[in-house]
């Protein structure tokens, strides 16, 4: 059978997740990977889920292991009633509130939900390329909004919005991946302003908010338009990734179509996991286990830092985030940061090259994403020196 005869017009517009297929190539015991996006195994807190697994099924019984409503386990839910807020999240409510399979299945349901064929995303460039492989089988049109070192520029957003009838803007303001930046309080504020002026709405993607290891904590731009903004977060940062739990505050209307999505998707999440989840929270797990968390990857951000700022030569910036899981690197115009990956493989060193973080062809070439929470400082230490020596190489051949 000649499968490709069989596919929709649809696959036309998917592609592999280009981080994933490095992965692939990284995934090797001699190669010491800034590649990834993963959280440290160290940070997961492996005795209190096995104790939590237990407490689990003697709290809820057979009901953790049982089909459940699509919306949530009802326990989790309520429990995120009243994380949330204390988060600065608004308007969380039954009507507004639902969990998903991970942050990643809010993308593709939104997606789903929201955008025709052409309908115009706007995002900042460079973003998350999960968001990109998400939404690109509905075929959207992106628009790039300029960036700064703190983030979007409103007024850059404006002009787009001003010029383009936008279907939703997608943003992670806080420790952005792939470039760690975080969008100031009043650039937050403006942004609120713009979606209720031109009647917009805004995916907020938040998976890395309570990730802060220096500066102030920030609220989501979400308080400020909860009419207009569709918050998404997780627990893959706080707890573990494996359980595959995310949770979604939206305006109600449109909240109702995203659990129908949903139901078509994949019925409900786990909920086993779910149940973990919930005690997690309201045993006050979270707020014993998260000090642990951030001072593991303060520890492993500061010594890439430092390792930067001793050894990469001339001609290269990096931002230093306030947290999160990455830290975004830009090299001399001219540089290939492909071919120095390239060069740094057969070293035994990965990273991500800047490129596949943007939508357009030909644009970041000379830029890098490093990840500074899977591995040790004296491993990533290493690793930077040796991206250092490839790159003095480099700028001396060019």
């Amino acid at each position: 059978m000649t499968i490709e005869a069989k596919l929709s017009e649809r696959t036309k517009y998917m592609q592999a997740n280009a981080l994933r297929e490095i992965l692939k190539v990284v995934a090797q015991e001699n190669i010491i990977s800034l590649a990834g996006g993963n959280p440290a195994p160290e940070s997961f807190p492996l005795e209190l889920i096995r104790q939590l697994s237990s407490d689990a099924l003697d709290k809820f019984g057979a009901g953790a292991l049982q089909y459940d409503k699509t919306e949530g386990f009802e326990p989790l839910r309520e429990a995120l009633f009243d994380y949330l807020p204390e988060q600065g999240v608004v308007n969380v409510n039954r009507q507004t509130l639902s969990i998903f399979s991970g942050s990643q299945s809010i993308l593709d349901i939104v997606g789903k939900v929201l955008v025709s064929p052409g309908d115009k995303i706007a995002i900042e460039a460079p973003s998350y390329v999960g968001a990109i492989s998400a939404f690109n089988p509905y075929q959207p049109t992106y628009v790039s909004v300029a960036t700064d070192d703190d983030g979007v520029i409103p007024e850059a957003l404006e002009a787009v919005l001003k010029q383009h009838t936008i279907k939703f803007v997608y943003l992670l303001p806080t420790f952005q991946n792939p470039t760690g930046r975080t969008l100031p309080l009043e650039r937050r504020k403006q942004v609120a302003a713009l979606l209720e002026n031109y009647d917009v709405l805004l995916l907020e993607d938040d998976p890395y908010n309570a990730l802060r290891y220096s500066g102030e904590t920030l609220p989501p731009i979400q308080q400020y338009a909860p009419d207009h903004v569709i918050y998404s977060g997780t627990f893959s940062k706080i707890l573990a990734p494996g359980l595959r739990i995310g949770f979604c505050v939206a305006p109600a209307a449109l909240a109702r179509w995203l659990v129908i999505a949903k139901q078509g998707s994949d019925l409900h999440t786990q909920s086993f996991g779910q149940a973990i989840a919930a005690l997690y929270l309201t045993g006050g797990y979270l707020r014993t286990h998260l000090p642990y968390i951030i001072n593991l990857y303060r520890q492993r951000r500061d010594a890439m830092l430092a390792t930067l700022e001793a050894h990469m030569p001339n001609g290269f910036q990096w931002v230093r985030p306030e947290g999160g899981m990455f830290l975004w690197m830009t090299g001399p115009i001219g540089l290939d940061a492909e071919s120095l990956y390239q060069e740094c493989i057969k070293r035994g060193v990965a990273f991500v090259p800047g490129k596949y973080c943007y939508f357009d062809a030909g644009v970041g070439l000379e830029t890098m994403r490093l990840n500074f929470t899977m591995t040790a400082p004296e491993v990533s230490t290493k690793a930077v020196q040796t991206i250092a020596t490839v790159a003095e190489q480099t700028i001396v051949k060019a």
